[in-house]
């Protein structure tokens, strides 16, 4: 419930555009997958088809997660970068949501434990995905990231 609250959050912000801080674009998703993995690491019975498929999802994830971010928009504005989702973007988020599910579902029919896919990790390395992306152009436009908000 916390985490899809958090997600509404994110998003509604960055459809109407934000000031592009470094800190609330790695911040989340870096706690997100330490959450996700903490709890990968007190799940016992994982086997290693467990983890070959967590990695293979987690590989999907992040090339996903950036392509989804290569969508973002990142421009200037007063003197510093901004983001801002784009119609391309939700395309983006929504062929994200049916290729995990399908990968989720294949993953479930293969015999791979729903414990070995914490939640928290599948979305936050989802969103350093997103992060690596939105960054890159931010560097390439060689403008100064939002100053910590007071």
């Amino acid at each position: 419930m916390i985490i899809t609250i958090a997600l509404i959050v994110i998003v509604a912000k960055r459809l109407i555009g934000e000031p592009l801080n470094g800190r609330d674009l790695w911040v989340p998703p870096v706690a997100l997958t330490a959450i996700g993995l903490y709890t990968l690491l007190n799940t016992d019975g994982l086997h290693a088809f467990d983890y070959a498929w967590l990695a293979g999802g987690s590989t999907l994830g992040l090339a996903l997660g950036y392509l989804r971010g290569s969508f973002v928009a990142v421009y200037e504005k007063r003197g510093f970068l901004w983001q801002r989702y784009r119609g391309r973007t939700f395309a983006a988020i929504a062929g994200t949501l049916v290729v995990m599910l399908g990968y989720s579902l294949l993953s479930d029919k293969l015999g791979m434990q729903s414990a070995a896919r914490p939640i928290q990790l599948s979305v936050g390395i989802s969103f350093i995905g997103e992060a690596l992306a939105v960054t890159r152009q931010g560097i390439a436009l060689r403008v100064p990231f939002a100053p910590e908000r007071q």
